[in-house]
């Protein structure tokens, strides 16, 4: 037997599921993680220290930041699930990163983003013959063994059809609603730890919309479903290309769709000139928010794994699994607060935010940072001019909360930290910060620039129902 093929034979045929096992796995990375965690923190708290022990931590940091996530690669590439799908945001949304360190730790991580390890093939043949009645060499006239990509909950391997069609075909990972599942219970528990404190802050209500969406995620049949509404949603738009689901060959555990070329996002931003970036950019917005602002539907997962960019302002989008339907009045609200801000009118933006996101006016500590916070991240479609997203605006998003948490929590003279008054914000709003915070990132890494605030405008009015 080759190195290769020994490589080959040592593959799990399933990830880790237990809760046990899990909860093992990622205590092990706790070593290594935490003093790597304590020194980020204090450097972006602010943290006072001498000349020579802030030198040391830069020294620790920079020797600990590779290693560690080299470490969390291994780690969360082996138990897949919402470990990875951890990882995976950590690779590409400026800001989660240890400060001064970015650069580092998301090279290493973002292998995560459509090339974690592999299960062996044997994994992708059991589930098929599972789901689809027969070995996948009986099924396609072609079959690659071997995946081209993996990710959080499911493989994706080269195929042909019986018809001649190229097809990609992504196979769900053995066991890995169960792996979900106990990592979800693991949270969960957490949450009952920390009651009652944690109530105040909806703690409980956020991990059941985590729950809901993420075992959501695991239906591929329904994802074939949303994948066909995205493609009504933008039809006639051509730049825009979502591959087409062969739905006889599509099960809940097994998606299989048109096979579609070009390159990934990480060569793209490297060769590609600055007016494609620019239009791949815009692009990737219309894709967002026509969906979003335009029939209520939020596409959840927008991190860089999930585009191949087909030349000029083509883009596909390859993965509908985390998705939403929004409830109306909420995206209503939201674009209430955006339009009262592009008509200056100060007083409106106010009520829409205490009214729409839960602000508590009367606290008079949180309420104008909460304020401060809003109009920087909305403030690329306020603008009515050019704006242009760079590596510095998207890392701000997170580093303002951080910064400015600190003059709340940590007041001068006081040894133990002071808890915020919660804020009301509704839960449906949770996987809107995580577009929020992603897209910045991925449309920062191709440094687009537009006049947002234009593109955006047709969509401010009322939501159309979803096409079917």
């Amino acid at each position: 037997m080759s190195e290769s093929d020994d490589s080959e034979a040592k593959r799990p045929d399933a990830p880790p599921t237990s809760r046990f096992g899990r909860l093992a796995r990622l205590t092990a990375l706790a070593p290594r993680a935490l003093p790597l965690a304590s020194a980020a923190v204090r450097k972006a708290l602010g943290g006072k220290g001498t000349a020579e022990s802030d030198l040391e931590d830069r020294k620790r940091l920079a020797a600990s930041a590779k290693k560690t996530a080299e470490a969390m690669l291994k780690t969360l590439g082996e138990m897949k699930g919402l470990p990875l799908k951890l990882g995976q945001m950590a690779s590409y949304i400026d800001g989660l990163a240890p400060p001064g360190y970015e650069e580092k730790f998301q090279e290493t991580l973002k292998k995560l983003q459509s090339k974690a390890p592999p299960l062996s093939p044997a994994a992708a043949v059991k589930v098929i013959t599972a789901d689809l009645g027969a070995h996948p060499g009986e099924i396609f006239a072609e079959w690659e063994a071997d995946p081209f990509a993996a990710a959080s909950i499911g493989q994706v391997h080269h195929a042909v059809t019986r018809g001649g069609d190229k097809v990609a075909v992504k196979v769900q990972y053995p066991g890995i609603d169960k792996a979900i599942e106990n990592d979800l219970k693991s949270l969960s528990l957490l949450e009952q730890m920390i009651a009652p404190m944690g109530r105040k802050y909806h703690t409980k209500e956020t991990l059941d919309e985590i729950r809901a969406v993420f075992m959501a995620e695991l239906d591929y049949a329904k994802e074939a479903e949303i994948s066909d509404i995205f493609r009504r949603i933008h039809e006639g738009d051509d730049e825009i290309v979502i591959p087409r689901v062969h739905h006889a060959l599509t099960t809940r555990r097994v998606l299989t769709t048109e096979l579609i070329g070009g390159v990934g996002y990480s060569e793209f931003c490297e060769t590609a000139s600055q007016s494609d970036r620019n239009a791949a950019g815009q692009t990737i917005w219309r894709f967002m928010f026509r969906a979003f602002f335009g029939h209520n539907l939020l596409y959840a997962d927008p991190h860089p794994g999930n585009y191949r960019f087909l030349g000029g302002g083509r883009v596909a989008f390859l993965d509908f699994g985390c998705h939403k339907i929004m409830p109306p009045e909420l995206v209503a609200g939201q674009k209430r607060y955006l339009l009262a801000q592009q008509a200056g009118d100060e007083p409106e933006f106010v009520r829409a935010c205490v009214e729409v996101l839960g602000y508590d006016p009367s606290d008079e500590e949180a309420f104008p940072l909460y304020m401060e916070y809003t109009r920087l991240v909305t403030r690329p479609i306020v603008v009515d001019a050019p704006f242009k997203y760079t590596r510095e605006y998207a890392r701000e998003a997170v580093a303002f909360l951080v910064r400015n948490g600190k003059r709340i929590v940590f007041k001068d003279g006081e040894a133990m930290p002071n808890m915020p008054k919660p804020i009301h914000m509704p839960t449906d709003h949770t996987f809107v910060n995580r577009l929020q915070w992603g897209l910045s990132s991925v449309l920062a890494g191709l440094g687009a620039e537009a006049n947002w605030r234009q593109m955006t405008a047709p969509w401010m009015g009322p939501a159309r129902p979803l096409p079917h």
